[in-house]
């Protein structure tokens, strides 16, 4: 077998339509666009959804229920492990979680969970805490203050 000999796999190549070059190219005049209409216009795009110009389906039906997201408080969360990041008998509060990196994106409030062990005796100021970081912390022979 030589070089020359070697051949690619029967419909692994295909020939490339090409439209708009001729009639007898079976792709010619209309090049394969219809008669005249918005989707034979060159730079024709129809968004998502449009119907032609009758009413589209997401305004014929009637909205129902309400949503409260947008006005849902954003918390973000950090595990009892990240708080070792701290020294021994340091206070920690939203302020100092934030400048120590902890957290990163603005907030509403942080939330402390009960993952990991902690090795330092810290006290605690955040908005809320689970009950297993409380007693984790607690346990550590730390305090945590005015959590809900």
């Amino acid at each position: 077998m030589r070089l020359h000999d070697v051949i690619p796999q029967p419909g692994a190549k295909h020939r490339r339509k090409r439209v708009g070059c001729g009639e007898s190219s079976g792709h010619g005049k209309t090049s394969c666009r219809g008669h005249k209409g918005q989707l034979a216009r060159s730079g024709a795009a129809i968004r998502p959804g449009f119907e032609g110009g009758q009413m589209p389906m997401h305004r014929r039906l009637p909205k129902k229920g309400f949503s409260n997201a947008a006005f849902k408080d954003k918390i973000e969360t950090v595990s009892v492990d990240d708080l070792n990041h701290f020294a021994d008998g340091d206070t920690v509060t939203e302020a100092s979680i934030l400048e120590i990196g902890l957290v990163t994106r603005t907030c509403d409030g942080i939330k402390i969970l009960g993952d990991g062990e902690l090795t330092r005796k810290l006290t605690v100021n955040v908005a809320s805490i689970s009950a297993s970081a409380r007693e984790k912390i607690e346990k550590a022979g730390g305090t945590v203050v005015a959590a809900s």
